[in-house]
């Protein structure tokens, strides 16, 4: 049986009793110590001033008593209030911490700042941290997957689609005629899903979109962007009219994901419009705002969430599409640093999407235009 006076067994007991630096014990043990011992040196002054200044020859034992349980109460009293306030202020940074994960959005992943916190909490941390590493690269492999999925299934259905346009333009039979129309309708739908995939993978913040920005006006974008849409528009008896200022309204941004953005939101309020109805495109200055409306049959309420989930189709609804229009605007605004409201019956009379983007950051890349000024 080993000594227990031996140093290999008393090395341990001596470790548990270490204090390391930055550790919340070592900080507990600094500031409640002081305190403590003013307590109980004033406790003992206290004593000594009652049992050598005062004249005691008429005081009971019962009053030695009460005074003896008084003095205790007041001195447990303080001592609580000093170990509550010793315990808060060192727990000052785990609150730190919390506040960080509650404040943060789902689809941050950066790791915890180990700074400040209590060597007893930096397992905690670090565990977290690795835990935070493994779900970012576990997405974006199923992002990079998504991407490249939908990359080699565009060009066989460009090919299919192709085909059913070179069978359309021939003389065929009227069922053949008709099959070979819902083959080209489908290889559309499949074509279109598979740039929507490609767009989400591209404006996923981890990507860093922000890396080709460039200063855009918003109001020239708006116009030159809307324009391409107005043939789409008229066939489906709608008309898209803008409203923007005479000056420019200038934000950074990339331009092929803010088409992507502009051409969801016309494309879904022409799916869903119902009949022939109106689009208005306005831009506003101060926050820099791209508000699009239509006068549709609006979005219910319990589901003005949910329309932002990819995939996600109203049960009620009747026009095609694969339910990502709205998840890809979601995607593209978060990636913009923008936010966005949407507004429906009864509030406004059809639908009103705004998306308000920040303004123009320093150091952005600038195009030729903005260089010449």
């Amino acid at each position: 049986m080993p000594d227990s006076s031996s140093p290999d067994s008393a090395a341990p007991l001596g470790a548990r009793w270490q204090l390391p630096r930055g550790s919340l014990a070592r900080y507990l043990v600094k500031r409640l110590l002081p305190p403590i011992l003013v307590l109980v040196a004033l406790d003992l002054l206290a004593t000594w001033v009652i049992s050598h200044k005062f004249d005691m020859a008429g005081w009971m034992l019962e009053d030695f008593f009460w005074l003896m349980v008084g003095g205790q109460a007041i001195l447990v009293g303080v001592f609580a209030g000093v170990i509550v306030q010793g315990v808060r202020s060192g727990l000052r940074s785990v609150n730190h911490l919390s506040d960080e994960i509650r404040q943060r959005s789902i689809d941050d992943m950066q790791p915890l700042e180990v700074a400040g916190v209590p060597v007893e909490i930096e397992p905690l941390v670090t565990h977290t941290n690795d835990l935070l590493r493994r779900l970012d690269a576990s997405l974006a492999a199923q992002r990079r997957f998504i991407g490249h999925a939908a990359h080699q299934l565009r060009t066989p259905l460009s090919g299919l689609r192709m085909e059913s346009e070179l069978m359309l333009a021939r003389p065929l039979p009227d069922d053949v005629r008709a099959r070979a129309e819902r083959i080209k309708a489908v290889s559309d739908r499949m074509i279109r899903l598979g740039q929507q995939l490609l767009v989400l993978a591209r404006s996923d913040p981890n990507a860093r979109p922000q890396d080709s920005f460039v200063r855009i006006d918003l109001c020239e974008w708006v116009r030159a962007s809307g324009a391409e849409w107005i043939p789409h528009a008229r066939a489906a008896q709608f008309e898209i009219d803008l409203v923007a200022p005479d000056h420019a309204v200038w934000i950074d941004g990339d331009p092929l994901l803010l088409d992507e953005l502009l051409g969801n939101l016309i494309d879904n309020a022409l799916r869903y419009g119902k009949g022939a109805g109106r689009i208005t495109l306005t831009v506003a200055v101060n926050p820099p705002t791209l508000t699009i409306e239509d006068d549709g049959p609006g979005i219910p309420g319990d589901e003005r969430e949910r329309v932002f989930e990819a995939f996600y189709r109203s049960p009620g609804s009747t026009a095609g599409g694969s339910g990502l229009g709205l998840a890809i605007v979601r995607e593209i605004a978060h990636a913009h640093g923008a936010w966005w409201k949407l507004t429906s019956r009864p509030e406004y009379p059809g639908t009103r999407l705004s998306v308000v983007f920040p303004g123009p950051r320093k150091g952005a890349q600038l195009t030729r235009h903005d260089r010449a000024l």
